[in-house]
């Protein structure tokens, strides 16, 4: 198994930044022409996702429902104030795999890889894996 860490640093509360490009940089680097790439965010406040790479109206509106889904309340008792973050991540989740065939990534036409932030700004560790 090959292992890459990258760091990705967001800029707003709740982000997502397209990282696609950087998985696709691992797996043309590796001596695998096919298998499987696991992308990995080792953060209980944020997540790793597919969706729409091309209208960057898409990540605008995922962030606005992101907001309304999971405000920010007093109501919750995790005393770091960030327990919306963490509902998030358990919703996105923490990894996803994508199969890879002659060194291209198996995604759809307009699909996208994104690091999910909901509890930055920060530096984001992501691991990425091939088998």
């Amino acid at each position: 198994m090959l292992i890459k860490r990258i760091t990705v640093s967001t800029k707003n509360k709740i982000d997502m930044i397209e990282i696609t490009k950087l998985v696709q940089e691992f797996v043309d680097e590796s001596a695998n022409h096919n298998g499987l790439v696991n992308v990995y965010v080792p953060h209980t406040t944020a997540g790793i996702t597919i969706n729409e790479a091309a209208d960057p109206d898409v990540i605008y509106d995922m962030k606005f429902a992101f907001n309304r889904i999971s405000p920010k309340l007093r109501e919750y008792l995790h005393n770091e104030g960030n327990s919306n973050a963490h509902f998030l991540s358990s919703v996105i989740g923490c990894s996803i795999t994508i199969p890879f065939e002659a060194k291209e990534l198996l995604l759809g036409t307009w699909q996208g890889i994104f690091l999910c932030d909901f509890d930055g700004p920060r530096k984001r560790d992501v691991i990425i894996s091939i088998s």
